[in-house]
């Protein structure tokens, strides 16, 4: 009998494993869930042990959410979780180490509510299924770090959060890579009208719950229900419309959403991994619409906003980071604000698992398998020099004003290699070429992208000679 019950809560536990490694970052499944251990299962109670405390209040602190409706979706509408901690016997008590499940009000069990809908959503008593998406608390303006390659979103995004709806950055789109704040700083705008009680609907959504709404209204003849849910919004923020790729009736009834909240003066929020011009199988009437306010870009952030991000990042967990660490991981860690917080996630744990102080000789080992990898470290300088060399352009027109075709082209590749090959903001590579604006170089990059995409054989062959004498590999 107790192997029999081994393997069912083994399975059981297993099968919530699947569900929330869907739901969190492998960085994140792996350092804080692979370490759980299935004790017991008593009834709608399941038991697992944890190595320690810290594993507890960081799963309970972050990621709450996802056990509770994973738990739901396994065991039903009764269940809890119990933590044991490998170096305590007991957390206290049953009561304050069990996953809220259900939650105690006034210490009687009942259902588990719903996952409370999108700030705002419940402003206008409006009968319907659709609820949005719940906003993160951690993504505020107060926890947004400012630098140099995110200064002008920022700022757009603060006046907006002041008068939505009555700036000319309507529609505001904010794009850029995987993990640069695009979300965070979309939905900071929301939490900010929220603080100022304006009594305004805010809905924050995906696409892909767009869409899936979309669909299921249709399925379920509730088309009038679905558009009036997102069209009674004062404030609608949709994350990723990439993904409105090749859905075509839900581009068509965005389009006629759009249009109805752009007509009453509603304020729209955008966000995108690519400018809206760049958008791939979306129609050409969104894309023009998307363009009508404000396209805003985050860029990979520099070495001094690296260091400021971990730095309030280890201040709001309340641990002390050595100022060497902190510049090990920034100087290692480059590509996003996403990739640094998993770093530093993966080093508190690693400090606590083996119970020794942060060291930079603890940071070696844990960056040494997640640190972006560099095959060889170049410089701008660098690379203007071997784009001189090899196009036989003297250094001083590539930096001047000359318009001459072939100079356009030199300087045009270069920018484009310094931004993919440096952590070098638009404004830096800008001033690398004479002062220009940081639009110039956005420009400039966009153009030999869209050439490289094209196959352009001049390119190609002209990028190839470059990244064999950089030493480093072609990157696209």
């Amino acid at each position: 009998m107790p192997d029999q019950q081994s393997r069912e809560v083994e399975v059981v536990w297993n099968q919530c494993l699947d569900i929330i490694r869907e739901s969190v970052s492998p960085q994140a499944y792996k350092t804080w869930f692979e370490p759980t251990r299935p004790l017991s299962l008593d009834d709608s109670t399941i038991n697992i042990q944890v190595p320690n405390r810290f594993f507890y209040e960081w799963i309970d602190e972050k990621y709450y959410g996802v056990v509770r409706k994973t738990l739901m979706q396994v065991l039903g509408e009764e269940a809890k979780l119990v933590y044991h901690s490998l170096e305590e016997e007991m957390l206290e008590t049953p009561e304050t180490r069990s996953v809220r499940l259900p939650l105690p009000d006034n210490g009687r069990s009942g259902p588990i509510p719903s996952p409370r809908p999108a700030a705002g959503a419940m402003m206008m008593p409006i009968p319907s299924d659709y609820s949005g998406v719940e906003l993160n608390p951690r993504f505020t303006f107060e926890n947004f770090v400012m630098g140099e390659c995110n200064q002008l979103a920022h700022a757009a995004a603060k006046a907006v959060a002041d008068n939505p709806g009555r700036t000319r950055f309507n529609p505001m789109v904010i794009y850029g890579g995987t993990g640069l704040g695009k979300t965070h700083l979309a939905q900071a705008i929301g939490h900010e009208i929220i603080r100022r009680d304006r009594g305004e609907r805010i809905i924050y959504t995906t696409s892909e719950r767009f869409s899936l709404d979309f669909v299921d209204s249709i399925q379920n003849h509730k088309s009038n229900e679905f558009n009036n849910f997102y069209r009674s919004a004062a404030v609608l923020i949709v994350d990723d419309i990439q993904f409105f790729a090749n859905k075509e009736a839900t581009q068509d009834n965005f389009f006629h959403t759009f249009n109805a909240l752009n007509q009453a003066g509603k304020q729209i929020i955008l966000t995108s991994d690519v400018p809206p011009k760049q958008l791939q199988k979306v129609n050409e009437r969104l894309i023009s619409r998307f363009q009508w306010g404000l396209t805003t870009d985050l860029q990979p952030p520099d070495l001094e906003t690296r260091i400021a991000i971990l730095q309030k990042m280890s201040a709001d967990e309340d641990y002390h980071l050595p100022s060497d660490v902190i510049e090990y991981i920034a100087r290692n860690i480059t590509r996003s604000v996403r990739e640094l917080e998993g770093c530093l996630i993966s080093l508190l744990a690693e400090s606590s698992l083996r119970g020794i102080p942060l060291s930079i000789d603890l940071t070696r080992d844990v960056i040494g398998d997640i640190a972006t990898v560099q095959e060889k470290s170049v410089t701008p300088e660098q690379i203007q020099t071997e784009v001189c060399e090899l196009l036989e352009i003297p250094l001083s027109l590539l930096t001047g004003k000359s318009r001459k075709q072939e100079i356009v082209f030199a300087r045009q590749i270069a920018m484009y290699m310094i931004r993919n090959l440096t952590s070098a903001s638009l404004k830096s590579i800008g001033n690398f070429f004479g002062g220009r604006d940081h639009t110039t170089v956005m420009h400039s990059v966009n153009t030999i992208e869209n050439l490289v995409k094209r196959d352009d054989d001049r390119v190609r062959r002209t990028l190839n000679t470059l990244y064999q004498s950089l030493g480093v590999g072609y990157r696209q």
